[in-house]
């Protein structure tokens, strides 16, 4: 006896199909939600170290 589909198929499964698809996951849709984020606090935290240290060596105070 041959193998049946079940009798409840879906007919639009394969419409739906890209739902469950890796790049539709809530990791993947997150990390795209902010796609420079992460290099620009790089960027900004290198900055902010810089611009300390360069004060403190030239002997400038942030204020007066």
């Amino acid at each position: 006896m041959a193998s049946q589909p079940p009798l409840f198929r879906d007919p639009w499964a394969k419409r739906e199909a890209w739902r469950k698809h890796p790049v539709f996951s809530n990791r993947a849709m997150f990390s795209s939600l902010f796609p420079g984020l992460g290099i620009a606090v790089v960027a900004f935290t290198a900055y902010v170290v810089a611009d300390t240290f360069y004060a403190k060596s030239h002997g400038q105070g942030h204020g007066h």
